[in-house]
């Protein structure tokens, strides 16, 4: 004999089958943490920080406040040092960062590819790079570290500053303590340049222009002008464009796969959003077409020095044999698309 359902079991069975299908959603959204940490070096008012709060921003409107980002400028989230903000964020001590490709390169070694000397002379030759197969390249190779990269930001072409005097050749830097970041490229360039670099976080590196513990530093201008170095003894600066700084946009891979595929969608085009508003307040007011910024430090008393392309020659000449030793750790297949992206950019 067959036995029918009465609709009271079918109506018992239906609303267990869909407590079913409802526990893993509940499941997902109790998984979402309250606060979500974004690392930077640098906050507002700094382009790199006003970036990470435009992220943060339009993430937590567009999900209606279920993904709550909040930065933490200053490193802080790694102790000041921030050369151990990739492995942290792999480690899901950080869960989201916008970070600099100078401060992950001791653990990403492609990432040194924007520290070779004098690769990119300009904004184009930046784009050329992380916009084309290189970028491509270097993002995949991010994504096997545990870490998700959604976007191309930007800290900018790190022009040189000193106390001391007019730097217009390599001559000129002979003796200088010059304040670097925690890479090895970045020692190996200034000593063939005849500088004596000195390694130490921004954190550091403040204080140790205003005693005179160190000469001078390379930063992007925006970081000059924001951070007032001409109330620090830095009266001189050079235009060289000897390297850029691209920002990465990125997100710890659990954290990223603990997203539903909407809210991931929120999140990257967010950071795409947020990438390209950092960018443009990165690039103000320091091009042929809005010098502004330029006349800004001038007006502060600054000699700044444009160097001609005969000058620039001579420092990339100094500096080459650093780039030779490079290009094969940074990858000569990868430095050989970046070259040929540079070439080939529209002029």
């Amino acid at each position: 004999m067959i036995l029918k359902p009465t609709r009271r079991g079918v109506l018992a069975g239906g609303g267990a089958f869909a407590a079913g299908l409802a526990t893993p959603f509940l499941a997902r959204a109790q998984s979402y943490k309250p606060e979500y940490k974004i690392s930077t070096v640098v906050g507002a008012p700094f382009p790199w920080g006003l970036g990470a709060e435009r992220w943060a921003n339009l993430v937590r409107e567009r999900s209606g406040g279920k993904i709550n980002m909040k930065v933490y400028p200053g490193a802080s989230l790694v102790g000041g040092d921030q050369t151990k903000e990739f492995t942290a964020m792999r480690q899901g001590v950080i869960d989201m960062a916008v970070g600099s490709t100078i401060n992950w390169s001791p653990q990403v070694v492609e990432l040194n590819l924007f520290s070779l000397p004098f690769l990119m002379p300009d904004h184009k030759a930046i784009d050329a790079i992380t916009g084309g197969e290189a970028g491509k390249k270097l993002f995949e190779i991010i994504g096997g570290k545990d870490v998700e990269p959604l976007a191309w930001g930007e800290n900018g072409f790190r022009e040189l500053s000193n106390s001391k005097r007019e730097v217009r050749k390599p001559d000129d830097l002979k003796g200088l303590k010059i304040r670097v970041v925690g890479s090895p490229l970045y020692n190996e360039t200034f000593t063939a340049l005849g500088a004596n670099p000195t390694q130490m976080s921004w954190a550091d590196a403040q204080p140790a222009l205003s005693t005179g513990a160190v000469d001078g530093q390379e930063n992007p201008l925006t970081i000059f002008t924001v951070a007032k170095l001409h109330t620090v003894g830095q009266k001189y600066v050079t235009l060289w464009g000897y390297v850029a700084d691209p920002l990465i946009y990125a997100v710890n891979k659990q954290v990223w796969g603990s997203f539903s595929p909407e809210d991931r969608k929120i999140v990257r085009d967010a950071a795409v959003e947020a990438a390209q508003y950092n960018k443009e307040l990165a690039r103000k007011g320091i091009t042929q077409a809005d010098p502004s910024t330029l006349k800004e430090i001038e007006g502060l008393g600054v000699t700044v020095t444009r160097l001609s392309d005969a000058e620039i020659k001579a420092f990339r000449d100094a500096t080459r044999a650093v780039y030779d030793k490079w290009k094969p750790r940074v990858g000569n297949d990868l430095v050989a698309t970046a070259e040929k992206a540079v070439s080939a950019r529209s002029s």
